[in-house]
C-alpha cells in the first residue's frame, strides 16, 4: 500500500523552511543580518533550542553564515553566479556590455509583461512610489541618486513578476551592475536631455504596468533598453575618438 503515518513535523523543520522560504522570495537577502537570537526565537513562537537547530541546519546547507561577534547573516549565495576572472573579464570588453543589455532586454521585457498580470496592488504601489522618486532626484541634478532609484525601480519589476529564478538571477546581474562591471549608470544621468528621456522613459514603463497592460510594458521596456544600448555606443565613439584626437594633439605639440 502506497500510504505512510503522517508525522508530525518538528518546530525547527518548521523555522528552516520558512526561513529558506523568506530567502527563496528574496525578501532576506545576502548579507542580511538575522534579529538576535532571543528576539527571532519570540518572533517566530519556538524556543531558542529549535531556533539553534534550524539555524546550524541552514548554516550546513550554505544559506546563512555566522560572523564572529556580529551575528548570523544570510549567505552571499548570489557571490558564486560568477567566478572573479569572468568578472574581470566581463570588464574589459565591449561585447560584454551589449550582451548584457540584449540579455537585459529579453529579460526584462519577460518580467515586465509577467508584472503587468501577475503583480499585486501592492507591488504596483512599490513601483508607483519609487517613479515618484526619481520624479524628485530628476529635479535635484543628482546623477548618483538617479542611477541608485533606477536600479531600484528595475529591481521592484522583476520582484513584481514573481518569477524566483528570474529574481535570483538578475538581482546577481544588477549587483554586477551597481559595482560598474558592466558600466557605470552615472554616464547616462550625465547630459540633461538623456536624464530627461530616460524619466520619461521610466514613467511609460509606469503607466503600463498600472494600467495593467502587458503587452505596452514591455514594449516600453524595449524601448527603454534600446535607448540606453543607443546612447552607450555613442559613448564608446566618442572616447575612442577622443583618444584619437589626443594622440594628435600630442603629435602636433612635438612638431613644433
Amino acid at each position: 500500500m502506497p500510504y505512510r503515518k503522517i508525522e508530525p513535523e518538528k518546530l525547527s523543520q518548521s523555522v528552516t523552511r520558512q526561513i529558506e522560504s523568506l530567502i527563496l522570495q528574496g525578501i532576506l537577502r545576502p548579507g542580511e543580518r538575522l534579529p538576535a537570537e532571543r528576539d527571532l526565537a519570540e518572533r517566530l513562537g519556538v524556543s531558542r533550542p529549535s531556533l539553534r537547530e534550524a539555524v546550524a541546519e541552514l548554516q550546513s546547507s550554505g544559506l546563512l553564515t555566522s560572523r564572529a561577534g556580529s551575528g548570523i547573516f544570510v549567505a552571499d549565495v548570489l557571490g558564486s553566479a560568477f567566478s572573479p576572472a569572468l568578472i574581470r573579464l566581463f570588464g574589459t570588453h565591449d561585447q560584454a556590455v551589449f550582451d548584457y543589455l540584449a540579455f537585459r532586454r529579453d529579460l526584462e521585457g519577460l518580467a515586465a509583461e509577467r508584472a503587468a498580470v501577475m503583480a499585486s496592488d501592492t507591488d504596483l504601489k512599490v513601483i508607483a512610489t519609487i517613479f515618484a522618486r526619481m520624479e524628485t532626484a530628476n529635479t535635484k541634478r543628482n546623477g548618483t541618486g538617479e542611477a541608485q532609484l533606477d536600479a531600484e525601480f528595475h529591481m521592484a519589476i522583476i520582484e513584481a513578476s514573481h518569477n524566483v529564478i528570474m529574481l535570483h538571477m538578475m538581482r546577481a546581474m544588477f549587483d554586477l551592475l551597481r559595482e560598474g562591471v558592466f558600466y557605470n549608470r552615472r554616464i547616462m544621468f550625465q547630459q540633461r536631455t538623456t536624464r530627461g528621456a530616460l524619466l520619461d522613459q521610466h514613467r511609460a514603463i509606469n503607466e503600463a504596468l498600472q494600467s495593467r497592460d502587458p503587452a505596452g510594458a514591455r514594449a516600453a521596456i524595449i524601448s527603454h533598453l534600446n535607448f540606453v544600448e543607443t546612447a552607450l555606443a555613442a559613448q564608446r565613439r566618442a572616447d575612442r575618438n577622443e583618444i584619437v584626437a589626443q594622440l594628435r594633439f600630442e603629435h602636433e605639440k612635438q612638431r613644433q
